[in-house]
């Protein structure tokens, strides 16, 4: 019992962000997606209120068991790191969320010369909403998810078939190198929806762009994991979003 104390204590603090980046990622998702998928889903719960309940109450619970086996998982490989700040890796974060969250901006200018979508979803993004979405659910829950659960549960696997003779300190760092790139592509793959629900469709530049766009920043948090903890990982990719919305506010 004494060993699920921490695991269960993270995901239960995790709870509160988790209903407020749900709250605000549905709202951002009804201010985002094309007339017609908002009416599909209308059409299906009744009303936009249903919508970001339903939201929130999803993502309080994908955050809390996320959280909760990511957390045990990450024990068992060494992926747990002290939860404290330190000079250098802070150093780090900062610099590559800065720098990261300036390339993600050109977006804007980049793949928005050709779809007026990206425009329009971007400046969506600078609301009130889109800011807190992308800073609450985009830097903390995706990290809980997608780094801390499941790039730690590949890790734990490629650890049982390939590397079970070595220790939870002395795992070869290809391990985890391979778990955040396959955890990268999913991540990646699973904007694929939201691709379809904005523009309508699928072309390749836009599957490029997804992939372009998600998954190599999706190594760097993975990375950052993997070095520092679970802390900077939620930190960079929430500064990231940060500083790409304050890029947009100055030039847009």
């Amino acid at each position: 019992m004494t060993k699920l104390k921490k695991p269960f204590l993270f995901a239960l603090c995790l709870l509160p962000i988790a209903l407020i980046a749900g709250v605000f990622s549905g709202i951002y998702q009804l201010d985002t997606f094309s007339e017609d998928v908002i009416s599909q889903v209308l059409a299906q719960v009744g009303s936009k209120e249903v919508v970001i309940l339903v939201t929130a109450v999803q993502t309080a619970v994908y955050a809390f068991v996320c959280g909760l086996f990511g957390y045990i998982m990450a024990d068992k490989i060494g992926l747990i790191k002290p939860f404290k700040i330190t000079k250098k890796p802070l150093l780090v974060t900062v610099l590559v969320s800065f720098f990261g969250g300036i390339i993600f901006s050109l977006d804007y200018w980049v793949f928005g010369s050709y779809f007026s979508e990206i425009q329009a979803a971007d400046k969506a993004g600078m609301t009130l909403s889109g800011v807190l979405a992308s800073v609450l659910y985009g830097g903390i829950i995706e990290e809980v998810m997608m780094r801390l659960f499941f790039m730690t549960l590949i890790a734990l696997i490629i650890r049982m078939i390939f590397a079970r003779k070595y220790s939870k300190d002395n795992i070869p760092t290809s391990v985890f190198v391979v778990a955040n790139i396959i955890a990268a592509v999913v991540f990646a793959a699973l904007h694929l929806p939201a691709t379809i629900s904005i523009f309508g469709e699928l072309t390749p530049l836009l599957v490029f762009r997804c992939f372009l766009l998600n998954g190599c920043f999706a190594i760097v948090f993975g990375e950052l994991y993997r070095r520092y903890g679970i802390l900077y990982a939620m930190t960079s990719h929430a500064l990231f979003h940060i500083v790409s919305k304050l890029f947009w506010f100055v030039f847009i």
